[in-house]
């Protein structure tokens, strides 16, 4: 165990030339976020940002989402370049304890960079104790965060999705790791957003073994405003709240997905309906061709998240068909709400999904699936959720498609479909609203739907359709003067 003279480098053996952070790697963050990745990604902050235990972080003037995130910071020992996974470990001399300070106000422009939003002055709180790397285990290092001595951050190393020697052995493939150079590895879920006053405390540990002790920063409220001339200004909205406080609950805003009296009327509104009123107001083609539910009588509403498929290519397969990808990373990320629809060209000789990925829908609270493809397991996916497809085949993915990306705007069904839009679905089809329009779309369907329900009643009656469908004047007085 090394301990450094007091100052704002006191955690570490020099100032070091870079430090370089990693964007999502616990299993708890991601599962939070709602989106696993598929390959370790970076980003770099300033050494200028490095600050000691015990010091003040200013919220810049003008920000509500400063966000702590407690993390293990890895400090180079031995100049790495190249070097193979089972000889990483080994260029690591000491483990401190981090905390990588946020605003995410100024991520908008900073296309995940994060200079300006995670390279302010006094924004990576490192130390107070470096660990020497021979004591210790890197698959069994614990992380915690307390706020105002509260507990909100636990987990170790076991939850990684990629261990600390391949974030060491990765990056030196791509550049050299030299002395005093610091990798922060990534924080858990339990980050979330602290103000003036709150106190953020930081430890590293090998449970029953050394510990780093308390990195402590407190927060101020900066003073001095930003200059609109020179760049771009703090901006927030309701995404980037539910990012920092971790959850749209914990930000204090409703559910994602459809406003709840917008979801009740779509719910009773027929796509034939919604097709004529669209039809109405110019829109023709809005309606998913070809696509059918595997269990009539159901209907599906929801907001849309888009997967595309790529015609089938060995090559390109190797690469994007296996491990985690763009299909899977899709399922795990679909939220409460949500329908999965996905590009397939049309192209039903193979699965796009099956029972599997259909009880992960499920248990992300999806609304439902459309797919201009194929559906592997069809019964046992009709049972699970509602899912619409052009046809059922055993086949699997790799027979005709390479799962190639997702929230991207897709052609579905011969139809646009853009993350965002509204899907609702029943017996006759799926048709796509435009989210700006849906609720007039609805409110008119409803009202149509009513006015037809009186038609028929007068059918039924007996009265010819001549002049009561649609009605004339005669009959749209009487019509008014009942309802």
């Amino acid at each position: 165990m090394t301990t450094r003279p007091a100052g704002r480098f006191a955690a570490l053996p020099t100032r070091p030339g870079k430090i370089i952070a990693i964007h999502l790697s616990y299993a708890s963050r991601a599962e939070q976020r709602g989106r696993r990745p598929a390959h370790l990604s970076y980003f770099l902050k300033p050494s200028s940002s490095v600050a000691g235990s015990g010091g003040i972080v200013e919220r810049p003037a003008g920000t509500e989402l400063l966000a702590f995130e407690g993390e293990i910071a890895l400090v180079i020992g031995t100049e790495a370049r190249g070097v193979s996974l089972e000889d990483a470990w080994r260029h690591v001399g000491w483990v401190t304890a981090a905390n990588d300070l946020g605003v995410y106000d100024l991520r908008a422009n900073d296309k995940g960079s994060n200079v300006r939003s995670k390279g302010g002055d006094g924004f990576t709180p490192i130390g107070p104790t470096l660990l020497d790397t021979r004591d210790l285990d890197p698959a069994t290092l614990r992380v915690r965060t307390w706020v105002n001595g509260a507990l909100a951050q636990e987990d170790t190393t076991a939850g990684l999705l990629f261990p600390l020697a391949q974030m060491v052995a990765d990056l030196s493939q791509h550049l050299t790791l030299e002395v005093g150079d610091v990798i922060l590895t990534g924080t858990p879920a339990g980050s979330s957003v602290i103000g003036p006053g709150d106190v953020v405390e930081v430890e590293v540990d090998a449970p029953g073994g050394p510990s780093t002790g308390h990195l402590v920063t407190t927060v101020a409220q900066g003073e001095v405003a930003f200059d609109g001339d020179l760049g771009s200004l703090p901006a927030v909205d309701d995404h980037q709240r539910a990012e920092a406080w971790g959850s749209r609950d914990a930000a204090g805003l409703p559910a994602s997905g459809l406003d709840p009296a917008l979801r009740a009327k779509l719910d009773q509104a027929p796509t034939a309906g919604l097709s004529a009123q669209l039809r109405k107001r110019g829109l023709n083609n809005v309606m998913v061709d070809g696509v059918a539910p595997l269990r009539p009588g159901c209907h599906l509403v929801g907001v849309a998240r888009t997967l595309r498929f790529v015609p089938n290519r060995e090559d390109l397969f190797a690469g994007h068909g296996g491990g985690y990808n763009a299909q899977k990373r899709t399922f795990d990320a679909v939220e409460s709400g949500e329908v999965i629809v996905i590009e397939a060209r049309g192209e039903t000789g193979s699965g796009t999904l099956g029972d599997i990925l259909a009880l992960r829908a499920k248990a992300r609270g999806a609304s439902g699936v459309v797919t201009d493809g194929g559906v592997r397991d069809a019964a046992a996916v009709a049972d699970i959720l509602p899912v619409f497809a052009a046809g059922h085949h055993p086949a699997v993915l790799g027979r005709k498609h390479v799962p190639w990306e997702g929230d991207v705007t897709i052609a579905c069904g011969g139809t646009t479909v853009q993350p965002g839009d509204i899907i609702v679905g029943d017996d006759d089809g799926v048709v796509v609203i435009p989210p700006s329009l849906a609720e007039e779309i609805a409110a008119a369907t409803l009202e149509q739907e009513a006015e037809d329900t009186w038609i028929a009643a007068r059918v039924t009656e007996g009265h010819p359709v001549d002049g009561l469908f649609p009605m004339n004047a005669a009959w749209r007085a009487r019509y008014e003067a009942e309802q």
